[in-house]
């Protein structure tokens, strides 16, 4: 049984991570791939380790708190690996607990692969117990909401580059009022000059900041 992996990502696709140690790769899906590669190395991936009958398939997290919060959403009847990193790799753990303990349906089957009754059962499996492991830290930070306000306009441009940065992370999961929010965070360190990859690791260590 694999607890986590500690080595360099050799490369990233859009729903994995190749993390090597010791000259073996290992392939590790997780909620945003991008963040792996984007954080310092060597990186520490925290697994669950998933055994099906033709596959064993890894998935990684960046914390053990992570970790917890996937395998509870797995507890809950008709969600799956796959919807259950959908979830995570969509908004932040703190918007998921948050939205699961205030019984936001609207927020959860926004989530993909979430229908109505897949978020109800998720309410009614979760509310209670995501405390028991300690993600009411989550839910009480001062400087999270649900609620999106219309972002101000940006002191810099958005050129091309981030445009094109904005829609691969869009296809990660990430709304645009997340992105736009990250986008006026950004403003210090940004430029238009900036090749879209470095936009994107800088975006998702704003994203990362909750």
């Amino acid at each position: 049984m694999i607890d986590y992996l500690k080595g360099t990502v050799a490369f990233v696709e859009a729903d994995y991570a190749v993390v090597e140690v010791r000259d073996i790769g290992y392939r590790v899906f997780a909620p945003n791939p991008y963040a792996l590669m984007a954080a310092q190395q060597p990186v520490t991936v925290h697994i669950h380790y998933h055994v099906r009958e033709d596959a064993v398939l890894l998935f990684g997290f960046e914390t053990r708190e992570q970790k917890l919060l996937f395998r509870k959403l797995l507890d809950v009847s008709g969600v799956g690996p796959k919807v259950a990193l959908g979830m995570l790799s969509t908004g932040t753990p703190e918007a998921l607990v948050q939205a699961i303990q205030q019984e936001n349906l609207g927020y959860l089957t926004k989530l993909p692969g979430v229908g109505k009754k897949t978020a109800q059962r998720i309410v009614l499996d979760l509310k209670d117990k995501l405390g028991e492991l300690g993600f009411d830290i989550f839910a009480t930070g001062s400087s999270f909401s649900l609620q999106y306000e219309d972002a101000p306009s940006a002191s810099i441009p958005e050129g091309k580059n981030w445009r094109d940065a904005k829609a691969g992370l869009k296809a990660l999961g990430y709304t645009d009022a997340e992105l736009d929010r990250a986008w006026q965070a950004m403003q210090d360190n940004a430029s238009q000059d900036d090749s879209v990859d470095i936009l994107m690791k800088k975006a998702l260590q704003q994203l990362f900041k909750g």
